[in-house]
């Protein structure tokens, strides 16, 4: 007797009911199929408790409204599809529940798609209770998507999708034959978990539609989903199509907006946007023809540019369908903005978008800043919008002006949690309505799968006591968990192989300094994955290095890494990386990210080769070795390579980043070696948002910006050059005279 018929007997001696439908456990992978080809409408296939590895999953069938065939977890939450593992749905009223995908890939383009193939989709079937944390692709640029909804009338809900780290789509609509159009599909109550910058184009968390298929209906509703902390690129929501939905949604803490990039009549409705003034937390963003954004929320977001809390863009005359296209018949009402900065108006104006808004309303808004500063940036002529019964504290544009209340009004808490007008300050009538709900993130996804907390990256953990010797910093270091802080004794401390790091580690020494790692390896630390590194208090010698060029003290792993890491080197000295040419204290590989590099309050003296080199994505395609550096409060000298070199080709407009900060600084002979290909003691291409402020260089080469793309904010504000050329600021890909903000520098020949 097989293991199909086992179960069917069971289930009989167990009280099945007396309708034909059968309920039908399966052990492994053979069972499954064999039980696929007799399942019925309303039948259920249980896969067994455990784990499931190497399980490309075909669900097949054809249920009905009354009776759908369901794929369930024995227990939801404990059954874990691991290794090369996907879903693939095809058939007529299937429904799938329970699965957790975890500690894998998919081995195709997507892990659950509503399709066997292009010929044989799903219709009126649901993807519920199913999760998906961090089942990326090892390559960090291979392109796949987590979720692809095919066919009509799907329903993906209460899922919980979590740590998408390669590149491409967490959540796709596709439109890209007749049977996926008008698909009336719907996305409910989902939680998308937190999505690390991307530094590249490819990181929305749900796109409906494509740029060739932007004028069609998808007619898909997106409702009561939360959003967090979804930062990997310009665009959270893409839209690419139309008639589509996006009702009663929270978005927390989250880098971008919600833009409908292309397709026509959208409904933006009742969405929640709390950006607890994070770096580029942004709203909605409008392009196309009638658009509704109506009765939304909009609290403390810092985006600006295409990423702020409102967005109304210029188009294209006579659009490709690929580019902008103008902005008619939109409507913008009844909408709160609290402390949000930037409202942009005709954004991207420029020699190709010239086409601005036209017969457009923008009414019954309220717009509160505690700081009472102008939050509208107009780039063209905006007499196609109708400004109307607005009300502010702040003055505004005079252009705009006539269509605002300007007036002093206190904010109250609701019992929502959302701040209005007093009673006895403003009309409630304006701006978002008394009765709208905010969603809570535990009704989204399951209950049964952790929705992750945030927690800071470094000093969370134990503290152990280091003494000195040989390799006694490789067995601490072993031994540490995830946070921990290692304090290093008074005293030498060799090192004779490389240190992998896979976790978050601090090494810490005394105040006095009195602590000196040496190496003997072509490199001191390695970041793996997961790894990220605090130095604090420590002195680091080259000096016991192999006699080799291109030695390092800190180096990403050789491939392409899909978490992010971080580097802190505070109150530190790093010398004598001279044994041989090219000795940098940083070297990165293509495909490796770094959330953030600091360097504050330390040393860095007598190096052959650069600090930080971050120039290893040179295929100008928009992809960046790590989106913030900053330096602060450091001394580098005879430093034969650059400070920095840090790269973002091409001229996509989908990142926010690279941000690059140096401030309180002094270069001394920093950039003339005469193998630095550069010649330059700062090298900056691409970088979006730059302060060189108040630093001192000495003798060096010079800061080399190149602008390549979008509007880059560059400051270059009192700095002292002392026998070192003027900064070169080259505006690439534009006519334009250099954007960069130049005062308060001075230069001189010599002291």
């Amino acid at each position: 007797m097989n293991k199909v018929t086992i179960a069917f007997c069971l289930l009989f001696a167990l009280g099945v009911p007396s309708t034909n439908a059968k309920e039908v456990l399966v052990a492994d992978i053979a069972a499954y199929q064999a039980v696929l080809s007799q399942v019925q409408p309303g039948d259920t296939i249980v896969l067994q408790n455990g784990e499931w590895r190497d399980f490309e999953i075909l669900f097949e069938g054809h249920g009905t409204a009354e009776n759908p065939i369901r794929l369930a977890a024995q227990t939801p939450g404990a059954v874990h599809i691991t290794g090369q593992s996907n879903l693939r749905l095809a058939g007529e009223y299937l429904e799938v529940s329970g699965l957790v995908f975890k500690n894998g890939y998919t081995p195709t383009s997507s892990v659950i798609a509503f399709r066997k193939d292009a010929q044989h989709l799903a219709n009126n079937s649901r993807v519920t209770a199913t999760v998906i944390d961090g089942f990326n692709n090892p390559e960090r640029y291979e392109n796949e998507s987590w979720v692809v909804l095919y066919g009509k009338r799907n329903r993906f809900d209460h899922n919980h999708l979590t740590g998408k780290s390669t590149q491409g789509v967490t959540l796709a609509v596709r439109l890209n034959s007749e049977q996926s159009q008008q698909n009336h599909h719907r996305i409910d109550h989902n939680y998308f978990g937190p999505r690390p910058i991307l530094g590249s184009n490819g990181g929305e968390t749900l796109r409906i539609g494509t740029s060739h298929y932007s004028l069609t209906e998808s007619n898909t509703i997106v409702e009561n989903n939360f959003f967090d902390r979804c930062d990997g690129e310009l665009e959270i929501i893409s839209n690419k199509a139309g008639g589509n939905q996006y009702i009663g949604n929270v978005f927390y803490q989250s880098r971008g907006t919600l833009t409908m990039r292309h397709g026509n009549d959208t409904l933006v409705e009742n969405n929640i946007f709390l950006g607890n003034n994070a770096d580029h937390t942004g709203g909605i963003r409008v392009i196309n023809k009638r658009q509704t954004v109506r009765n939304n929320y909009l609290q403390d977001l810092k985006g600006y540019r295409f990423g702020g809390a409102m967005v109304v863009m210029n188009g294209v005359p006579n659009s490709k369908i690929n580019r902008y296209h103008q902005v008619e018949d939109s409507v913008i009402e009844n909408n709160t903005f609290v402390n949000s900065d930037h409202i942009q108006i005709a954004a991207g104006s420029d020699f190709e978008r010239t086409a601005v808004p036209v017969r457009t309303r923008f009414t019954n808004n309220l717009i509160y800043l505690e700081s009472q500063r102008d939050p509208f940036t107009i780039y063209d002529d905006v007499s196609g919008i109708e400004w109307r019964d607005n009300l502010t504290n702040t003055k505004v544009d005079p252009r705009i002006a006539k269509g605002f209340k300007s007036e002093q009004f206190n904010l109250v808490l609701a019992e929502n949690g959302l701040q209005y007008p007093s009673k006895n300050s403003a009309p409630r009538l304006i701006g978002v309505s008394g009765d709208i709900s905010v969603l809570d993130k535990s009704h989204t996804g399951v209950d049964w799968y952790a929705k992750p907390d945030q927690k800071p990256r470094f000093d969370h953990g134990n503290t152990h006591t280091v003494q000195p010797g040989l390799d006694t910093l490789v067995n601490a270091v072993r031994e540490a968990q995830d946070g921990d802080v290692l304090v290093l004794a008074a005293g030498e401390y060799q090192v004779s192989r490389v240190i992998h790091l896979n976790k978050a580690i601090t090494v810490k020494g005394p105040a006095s300094k009195d602590v000196v790692i040496q190496f003997e390896r072509a490199t001191l630390f390695e970041l793996n994955e997961g790894g990220s590194l605090k130095l604090d208090d420590v002195r680091i010698s080259g000096s016991a290095a192999p006699d080799s060029a291109g030695n390092s003290v800190i180096r990403t792993h050789r491939r392409s890494m899909l978490h992010n890491y971080e580097l802190v080197v505070e109150n530190s000295e790093i010398l004598d990386l001279n044994v041989n040419h090219s000795f940098n204290f940083l070297t990165v590989t293509k495909g490796t990210f770094a959330q953030r590099i600091e360097l504050s309050n330390s040393r860095f003296s007598n190096i052959t080769g650069a600090i930080l080199g971050l120039d290893q994505e040179h295929d100008d395609f928009g992809i960046y070795n790590a989106e913030y550096v900053t330096i602060d409060q450091v001394v580098f000298e005879s430093i034969e390579g650059d400070v920095v070199d840090y790269y973002r080709g091409g001229t996509d407009e989908s990142t926010f980043g690279p941000h690059f900060s140096m401030t309180a600084s002094t270069l001394t002979n920093v950039g003339n070696g005469k193998r630095n290909k550069s010649g330059s003691s700062v090298l900056l291409h691409g970088v979006q948002v730059t302060t060189l402020q108040g630093n001192t260089i000495v003798g060096s080469a010079s800061l080399q910006i190149n602008h390549t793309v979008g509007e880059p904010v560059t400051r270059v504000i009192n700095n002292r050059f002392i026998t070192t050329p003027k900064p070169e600021i080259r505006e690439l890909y534009s006519d334009q005279t250099d954007t960069a903000e130049m005062r308060g520098n001075t230069y001189q020949s010599a002291e």
